[in-house]
C-alpha cells in the first residue's frame, strides 16, 4: 500500500527526538534500569511532584502511594514471571523493559504514530533478542519476555498483537502482522495442562499473518505467504500459499508464484516436533500448581 511521508512540527519534532534520545542513551549506560524506567514514567505520567513529595517523608493516601510505587518495575510482576522455566537473568532486564513499554501504552502520548512508533523502535532495540530498521510497532503490542524475539527489516506489527517468546519467535523481512493476531511458541499437555513445552515459531519474508489469526507453536508461516483472517494456523504453510480456517489449509497459490510453490495439498503438515526448544528447571526452583492439585497424593 502507498503511504504518505508525514512529519511533525519542528517544536513537537524537537522534543521528541531529544526525549527518545535521552532514553536510549540512559538504556544504554550503565545506570540501572529500572531506576531509568521509574524516573521516565515519572515524568511521563506528570508525578514528579508528588513523587518527591512522598520522598521527602510527606503524606500521602495509599491510593497515591499505590500509584507512585507502580512506577518502580521492581514493584510490579508480570505473569511470565511466574513461569517456572525462564532465564532469570534475562527477564529481569526484560521485565523492566516490558515495563516501560506497556505503561507507555497507556499514556496519551501512546496516540501519537509519529512520537510512539520511533519510541517502541528504540525499545524493541534494547528489549528484542534482534530488532531490525524501520519497524513499526504500534499500541496494544504484548510478549511474554520480549528476549526471545527475532525481527527483520521493514515488518509492521499492529494494534493488539501477542508476541509469544515463552520459546523462540523469528519474525523476518517486510512481514505483516495485522491487528488481534497471536502467535504462539509454548503449548500445554492435553492431559496435564501445566505440563508445557516451548517450541520455535516462524513467520518468514514478506509472509502476512492478518486480522485475529492464531499461529500455533512450532508452524512455520513460508515466504511470501497469506494466513486469512480470523485462522488458526495448526501446521506449516508453505512459501506462497494462502491459508484459510479452522484449521488452516492451503487454498490457492498466489498468482505468479505457481513454478516456485509446492503443490496445495503440501500445506497444514505439523513439524512441531522438529522446533522443540528443551529446557530443565532451574536447580531450587519453588514450584506449585496453580489449580492446587497434588498429583503425588493421587497417584
Amino acid at each position: 500500500m502507498t503511504k504518505r511521508h508525514i512529519s511533525l512540527p519542528l517544536a513537537a519534532e524537537e522534543g521528541v527526538r531529544a526525549f527518545i534520545d535521552e532514553v536510549d542513551e540512559r538504556l544504554s549506560g550503565e545506570e540501572d534500569t529500572c531506576d531509568v524506567v521509574q524516573d521516565v514514567l515519572i515524568d511521563l505520567y506528570g508525578d514528579r511532584e508528588a513523587y518527591e513529595r512522598w520522598q521527602a517523608g510527606e503524606d500521602v493516601s495509599n491510593a497515591e502511594r499505590v500509584r507512585l510505587q507502580g512506577y518502580d518495575p521492581c514493584n510490579s510482576t508480570l505473569e511470565s514471571e511466574y513461569y517456572a522455566e525462564k532465564d532469570e537473568e534475562k527477564f529481569k532486564r526484560s521485565k523492566h523493559l516490558q515495563w516501560l513499554w506497556r505503561q507507555f501504552d497507556a499514556t496519551p502520548m501512546a496516540d501519537n504514530v509519529e512520537f510512539a512508533l520511533r519510541f517502541r523502535q528504540m525499545l524493541a532495540d534494547h528489549l528484542f533478542e534482534e530488532a531490525g530498521e524501520n519497524l513499526r510497532l504500534f499500541k496494544g503490542i504484548t510478549m511474554t519476555y520480549g528476549h526471545n524475539i527475532r525481527v527483520g527489516d521493514n515488518t509492521v506489527v499492529h494494534d493488539d498483537v501477542h508476541l509469544d517468546d515463552r520459546g523462540k519467535l523469528t519474525i523476518g523481512n517486510r512481514v505483516s502482522i495485522s491487528d488481534g493476531v497471536h502467535l504462539y511458541s509454548h503449548d500445554h499437555d492435553i492431559v496435564d495442562q501445566t505440563a508445557v513445552k516451548n517450541f520455535h515459531t516462524v513467520v518468514e519474508d514478506d509472509a502476512r499473518v492478518t486480522y485475529d489469526a492464531m499461529v500455533r507453536a512450532g508452524c512455520r508461516v513460508g515466504e511470501n505467504s497469506v494466513v486469512g483472517a480470523r485462522s488458526v494456523v495448526q501446521g506449516d504453510v508453505p512459501a506462497h500459499h494462502v491459508a484459510v480456517g479452522t484449521p488452516a489449509k492451503s487454498v490457492k497459490i498466489k498468482p505468479g508464484w505457481e513454478d516456485e510453490a509446492e503443490p496445495l495439498e503440501a500445506g497444514g503438515e505439523n513439524r512441531q516436533a522438529e522446533r522443540e526448544i528443551p529446557y530443565d528447571l532451574p536447580e531450587g526452583v519453588d514450584v506449585f500448581d496453580e489449580f492446587g492439585r497434588d498429583f503425588e497424593s493421587s497417584n
